[in-house]
């Protein structure tokens, strides 16, 4: 965007990163910060870009504890006192980027130095479709491809892992010697940026690709028949990455905003599924569900300290955040007390321990869907969306109109799948 920028008003652009001032011997990044703004004043009117600007402007009670004045306190303090002396008739304009807002010092953001701050966030829907456009000018393109539902299916995706999508596509077509990149290669490479690579050679015992398939099973039957939660699209036991035996893929109708309780409840009860699923079929849990737990805690701790979702202490909210931060966004301050903290953590065990139970309910209610599901799955180690629809029916339909679908499932069905293909809330089982 700098370069952009710089392009645009047709000026010089000094382009430079935060670590090329910082230096172990003392003197040499505030002497660089000297000659910087010298040779800039030569060429005004321009651009100076500072990029990763937390490696220089790290904020300096940080290091107090420690003592002593180091070289990059110094750097900068140069750097304070430059664009203090600015002269407003100079031209000079200096733009910085930092992934670390949070941790620049509070003297870098005053009045006179980066007082515009611009947040650059992942693209919405309509700027996931652009960008898919940028990346696929050099493909040939099957007639398949539909770039708005490959759009869809990334959401928070930043434009970096969508050229990397758009690669990776490429690559499976030409292994495959097509002629042209065709939509299930886009689908393959989403899956393999969302979960890692396929690792076909992994041996697992035949039990435990019994409990990974009924596992995976649980999360997909709880997730389609659970109101408000994210349609499933894919569920597979193929092993990915390090550490995924298995995974969910949730497909989002529409980049979202906000959540209600009854939404996250509702994920919850989806990650809890393939646990309730293990107990349900074998009478025992195992390790598969880590990924699912940690994700569930995070969810009930925001819930109940960020949202103000508490029953017992509703429309509170216990985080507090210092003012030093970009945009307002500091670390959290506020201490709790014991009875405060006691009273969060039973009621975090009150929602878990109901949605649990909710999900067990529901996968008891359907366990011949469960074994079907299961079944499919180690037939076919993957089944899509159409697979789950004539198994389980429409999401959110009830248990008579399911029982009343024929086994093949129908057309209408799968259009309705495939309209809300939109992507990935994901599950790693």
């Amino acid at each position: 965007m700098a370069r952009a920028v710089a392009g645009e008003a047709g000026v010089p652009f000094f382009n430079l990163s935060g670590s090329d001032f910082v230096e172990m011997f003392v003197g040499v990044g505030a002497a660089r910060v000297r000659d910087l703004f010298k040779e800039a004043k030569t060429k005004a009117p321009c651009i100076i870009f500072i990029d990763e600007l937390d490696g220089v402007g790290k904020n300096r009670s940080q290091g107090a504890m420690i003592g002593g004045n180091d070289e990059r306190e110094n750097t900068l303090n140069q750097l304070l006192t430059e664009m203090d002396g600015f002269d407003p008739q100079a031209g000079i304009i200096i733009m910085g980027a930092t992934n670390r807002p949070e941790v620049l010092d509070p003297a870098l953001l005053r009045p006179g130095r980066f007082d515009r701050q611009i947040l650059v966030d992942r693209p919405d829907l309509t700027g996931r479709m652009e960008i898919f456009k940028v990346h696929t000018r050099g493909l040939t393109l099957n007639a398949d491809v539909n770039l708005h539902h490959l759009a869809a299916e990334t959401p928070g995706f930043a434009g970096a892992e969508i050229a990397n999508v758009c690669n990776e596509a490429a690559l499976l077509a030409s292994r495959k010697d097509r002629p042209a990149v065709c939509q299930a290669d886009f689908q393959d490479a989403i899956e393999r940026v969302v979960a890692g690579l396929e690792k076909k050679n992994r041996l697992i015992n035949p039990h435990e690709r019994r409990v990974v398939a009924y596992h995976e099973s649980g999360h997909a039957i709880v997730g389609h028949l659970t109101a408000g939660a994210d349609p499933v699209q894919k569920v597979s036991i193929v092993p990915r990455g390090i550490g995924a035996l298995g995974y969910t893929l949730q497909t989002p109708l529409e980049d979202r905003f906000l959540m209600s309780r009854g939404e996250l409840i509702g994920k919850i009860k989806g990650l809890l599924g393939g646990r309730a699923a293990e107990e349900l079929i074998f009478g025992e849990i195992s390790t598969g569900a880590s990924n699912d737990l940690e994700k569930v805690a995070d969810i009930v701790h925001n819930m109940l300290t960020v949202y103000g979702m508490s029953e017992k202490m509703p429309n509170r909210s216990l985080v507090e955040r210092s003012t030093n931060g970009f945009l307002g966004q500091g670390p959290s301050t506020r201490r709790r007390s014991e009875t405060l903290e006691t009273m969060i953590d039973r009621e975090a065990q009150a929602i878990i321990d109901n949605a649990y139970q909710a999900a067990r309910q529901t996968l008891a209610g359907h366990r011949r869907e469960l074994e079907a599901m299961a079944s499919l799955l180690l037939e076919k180690e993957k089944i899509d969306g159409q697979d789950i629809v004539r198994i389980l029916g429409p999401a959110n339909a009830s248990r008579k109109d399911r029982e009343d679908i024929p086994p093949g499932g129908n057309g209408d069905d799968t259009a309705v799948l495939a309209e809300a293909g939109e992507s990935s809330s994901r599950t790693l089982g």
